[in-house]
C-alpha cells in the first residue's frame, strides 16, 4: 500500500541568489534528504516551462511514429546505448515482468573520431535521429537544447551535493567535466488487464548513475520506497518540479550512508505516461572511491576502488540479460505447451 505523504519539495532557487542563511538551509535540506530516502523534488531551478514543454512534445512526437520508424535507430544495432528501445527490453524487477516502456537513448554528440568512441567507452557515440520524424532539425534542435539545459542543472545540484559533504562546491569538478550522461525520452503505455500484479512500466530499482534528475508529465506513477517504513510513496507531478535522486554511484562513495533508493513506475491510470529521465554518469575514467569522513579508522570501504565505466558497464548487462532470459523461459513455455497440445 503506498503511504500518503511525499517528498520534499525544496526551492533551488537559494544556491542561485545571494542569501547565505537560505544556501545553507538548501544544503541542509538536501543532506536530510540523501540521509533519509535519497530522493527530493525541486523548483526554483533556472529551466524554462517552455523549454520542458517542447522536449515533452518531442518525446510524445517520436513515439507516436510507426514502430517500423522507430526500430530503424534500434539501439541493439550499435555498441554505444544511442537510439530506440523496444518494449520490455529490461527487467530491473527480479520476479516481476519486463518493464512495459520504450525509450530513445540520446547523449552529448560524440563523433566517430572522438576519443571516447575510438576507446569503446560508456555509452559514447552519436546520436541515433529518426528520419521521418515530421520537423527533424527541430526536434534534434530543441532535444539537445533541453539536454545541455539539464546536464547545466545537474551541475549545479552536484554542487550543492559537494557543500552537504562540506567541501567547496568544485569539489566533483573532476567527476563531472568529461561526464557522460544520458537523456532518455520514456514512454509507458497502458498495461493490458491480463497482465495482472507482476507488471510493472518499470520494476523496483536503483539508478547506476551519480544523480537522476526526472521530468513528468501529469500522469503519475512513480513510487518511492520509503526504507523507515517500508511502504511505497506516490510521487504525485508537479508542474516543472524534477524529482531528484541519488544513484548508485554516489552512494557507494559515501560508503552507502547517502541513499541510492529502490523506485518504481507503475502505470495503473489507464492513460499513456511519459517521462523524461537525465542520468549524470560521470567521467568514465574517473576512480569511484569511498570518500573522506565515511569509512571508520583503520577499515576499508564497502567496495573497492572502480572507474565509473567499470561499475555502470556491469549493471547494464545484469538489467537487459534478465530480461532476455525471461523472454527464453516463456518462449520455452509456449513450444513444450505446443508440443504437448500436438502429442495428445
Amino acid at each position: 500500500m503506498p503511504a500518503t505523504r511525499g517528498l520534499p519539495i525544496l526551492d533551488f532557487s537559494a544556491f542561485y541568489g545571494e542569501n547565505p542563511k537560505a544556501k545553507a538551509q538548501l544544503v541542509e535540506q538536501v543532506r536530510e534528504s540523501c540521509l533519509h530516502n535519497g530522493f527530493f523534488q525541486i523548483t526554483g531551478h533556472r529551466i524554462p516551462l517552455e523549454l520542458q514543454h517542447r522536449a515533452m512534445n518531442c518525446s510524445k512526437r517520436f513515439f507516436r511514429l510507426p514502430l517500423e520508424e522507430k526500430l530503424k535507430i534500434d539501439k541493439k544495432k550499435n555498441t554505444f546505448n544511442r537510439g530506440y528501445e523496444l518494449l520490455q527490453s529490461q527487467m530491473n524487477e527480479a520476479g516481476a515482468s519486463p518493464d512495459l516502456k520504450e525509450g530513445l537513448y540520446i547523449g552529448r554528440e560524440i563523433p566517430t573520431d572522438h576519443p571516447y568512441f575510438l576507446e569503446g567507452l560508456l555509452n559514447s557515440g552519436p546520436n541515433q535521429w529518426p528520419d521521418t520524424i515530421p520537423d527533424r532539425e527541430e526536434f534534434q534542435k530543441s532535444t539537445m537544447e533541453y539536454y545541455h539545459a539539464v546536464f547545466d542543472l545537474a551541475k549545479d545540484i552536484m554542487a550543492v551535493l559537494a557543500l552537504t559533504l562540506n567541501h567547496d562546491e568544485a569539489y566533483f569538478d573532476p567527476l563531472t567535466d568529461g561526464a557522460v550522461a544520458t537523456l532518455r525520452y520514456l514512454h509507458y503505455p497502458p498495461p493490458p488487464k491480463q497482465m495482472g500484479e507482476r507488471l510493472r512500466g518499470i520494476g523496483a530499482h536503483t539508478d547506476f548513475s551519480c544523480i537522476t534528475l526526472l521530468l513528468q508529465d501529469e500522469v503519475s506513477g512513480l513510487q518511492v520506497l520509503d526504507v523507515p517504513t517500508n511502504e511505497w510513496i506516490d510521487v504525485q507531478p508537479i508542474p516543472g518540479a524534477y524529482v531528484v535522486n541519488l544513484g548508485n554511484l554516489f552512494s557507494r562513495m559515501t560508503n552507502d550512508t547517502y541513499k541510492s533508493n529502490l523506485h518504481r513506475v507503475i502505470n495503473d491510470s489507464g492513460n499513456d505516461r511519459y517521462s523524461i529521465p537525465f542520468f549524470l554518469t560521470g567521467n568514465p575514467k574517473y576512480v569511484c572511491k569511498c570518500l573522506p569522513g565515511f569509512q571508520k579508522d583503520g577499515e576499508p570501504g564497502k567496495y573497492l576502488p572502480a572507474t565509473v565505466q567499470e561499475v555502470v558497464s556491469s549493471s547494464y548487462k545484469e538489467t537487459f540479460a534478465r530480461a532476455e532470459r525471461y523472454k527464453a523461459e516463456i518462449q520455452t513455455k509456449i513450444q513444450n505447451n505446443v508440443t504437448k497440445e500436438v502429442a495428445a
